[in-house]
This record gives C-alpha cells, sequence and structure tokens, in this order.
C-alpha cells in the first residue's frame, strides 16, 4: 500500500531525512514519535509533496507519488491530505466556509474566491462539522473558537478532500489536555469508522502508545525504532530521544508508566 525507499531530505549538507525506509501493507494509524528536529515534520511535508526529496521513492499502491507534477501531483495532495499544528484556517473566515476550502481542487479560482459552493458540499461540510461536534459553530468565524474546535475545523476541512492518507503534523501540540484528548479521539474514529490511513507526528510516548497501531521513532533523521505501542520500552524511548541528551531513564519510564490502560473512548 505504502512503501518508502530510501527517501533523503538535505539542506545543504545537512540530512533532515536520512535514508528512511518502510513499508506499510494496510490502513493504520501510525505515529511519528522523537525530538524536535528529528525530521518528522520535513517527513510528512515530503509525503504530501508540500517538500522535495532530494532522493528515494514513496509508492503509493505502486505509484512514485514523488515523481507527480501538474495536475497529477494536486490529485495527490486531495487524495493525501494534511493537518496542521497551527491549524492553518482562515481566522475571519466562518468555519463552514474554511471546511469547503478543503474542496479548491475541485473548483475554479473564481468560484472559490465569491464562495460560490454547491449545494451538495455545503450539506456535506454541514454533515462531517456535525460529526466531529462542532456543527453548531458553522456560522461563526473561526479566530473565535477554541484551539481544539479549530483543529476539529482543520480535520472536517481536510475530510471534505475525501483523502486515502491524512497526515496530521503536531495536531496537539498547541493544546491543553482535554482537547488534545478530543483531538486524538477525533482522529482515531476517522481511522476505525472510515478505513482511512492515518500518520500523525506526535511528542508524547503516551499518545503514541495509546492511539496507535505502530509507531515509528525518528531520530537525527533516521529512523531508531519501528513497531508496536507494546514495544515501546525504556531502552527503546532512550533510543529514539537520547539520554545523552538530557532525557533520563526516569523521565522516560514515567512518560511509559503514566499511559492509560482504558480504552478509547468512543
Amino acid at each position: 500500500m505504502l512503501n518508502v525507499r530510501h527517501v533523503t531530505r538535505l539542506f545543504g549538507q545537512k540530512a533532515a531525512v536520512d535514508n528512511v525506509s518502510f513499508d506499510v501493507d494496510r490502513s493504520m494509524m501510525i505515529g511519528i514519535i522523537g525530538r524536535s528536529g528529528a525530521g518528522k515534520s520535513t517527513f510528512l511535508r515530503m509525503l504530501n509533496r508540500l517538500t522535495d526529496a532530494t532522493s528515494g521513492e514513496i509508492l503509493f499502491e505502486g505509484r512514485d507519488v514523488l515523481s507527480l507534477r501538474g495536475k497529477d501531483k494536486r490529485a495527490w495532495q486531495s487524495d493525501c491530505a494534511m493537518v496542521f499544528q497551527q491549524f492553518n484556517l482562515v481566522p475571519r473566515m466562518d468555519v463552514v466556509s474554511n471546511v469547503l476550502h478543503g474542496t479548491l481542487n475541485r473548483h475554479s479560482a473564481l468560484r472559490t474566491a465569491l464562495n460560490l459552493f454547491p449545494r451538495d458540499d455545503i450539506e456535506r461540510a454541514m454533515d462531517i462539522l456535525d460529526r466531529l461536534g462542532v456543527g453548531e459553530q458553522a456560522p461563526k468565524r473561526a479566530e473565535a473558537l477554541s484551539g481544539g474546535q479549530q483543529q476539529r475545523v482543520a480535520i472536517a476541512r481536510a475530510l471534505m478532500q475525501d483523502p486515502r492518507v491524512i497526515l496530521a503534523d503536531e495536531p496537539i501540540a498547541s493544546l491543553d489536555p482535554m482537547n488534545a484528548q478530543i483531538v486524538m479521539d477525533t482522529l482515531r474514529r476517522i481511522h476505525d469508522e472510515d478505513g482511512r490511513m492515518v500518520i500523525a507526528n506526535l511528542h508524547t510516548l503516551d499518545t503514541a502508545r495509546r492511539y496507535c497501531d505502530r509507531v515509528i521513532g525518528m531520530r537525527d533523521g533516521r529512523i531508531v525504532f519501528d513497531g508496536t505501542p507494546e514495544q515501546l520500552t525504556t531502552g527503546v524511548a532512550r533510543d529514539i530521544y537520547g539520554a545523552d541528551e538530557g532525557f533520563s531513564e526516569a523521565a522516560t519510564s514515567t512518560a511509559i508508566d503514566t499511559i492509560s490502560d482504558a480504552p478509547i473512548p468512543a
């Protein structure tokens, strides 16, 4: 389904992503963890084609998405939707219009500029907002919403693209714990109910272990762990985060020991 082959991204002489390879044979929810600067965001941006790779291949169902150009590249970016840490909404625009902008690739620039969207699209946007629990916010400006609500609107915009894959780049990094849980519950439910692949960059071990089927750990641009959440031991966490750089065994153990074994809320 997804085959990543020796993908590298250089900035000058520095490798932000260094010879990364892995395979995904079915739709699942994957967490990518690691310190800031580990290469997580750069990798997602290459997968979405916001950033070009220096070398390597990313095959989705046998097609190298890194080689796509023009309308084929835009079509892939519709199939592979991106959710950002800072939401990337238009603050002064109402919520439903922000969601409708997920259909930009299907409509002319003039229709979009004038907010002329088909009734079917408007109804679908409202259905998605209702599904994510923010339907009542539809007429409000995006800037009037809380951070957690804005992130759910951003996820709704991604769903308007009807993507095969959703990429979430640090989707809860700027949220308080309650809203972080709501957003992660939302992403997990989208995977479970829709069968969409979800790949999320995450900072914390407990979030990755609670929500993800598979966890990839990156350090200095390389993959240093690829396994199940249950395999995230203290030693593995030290390899990912670097005990030599101040990530103590006690801190690692605490992060793992505080993981809840409770079922994910519906």
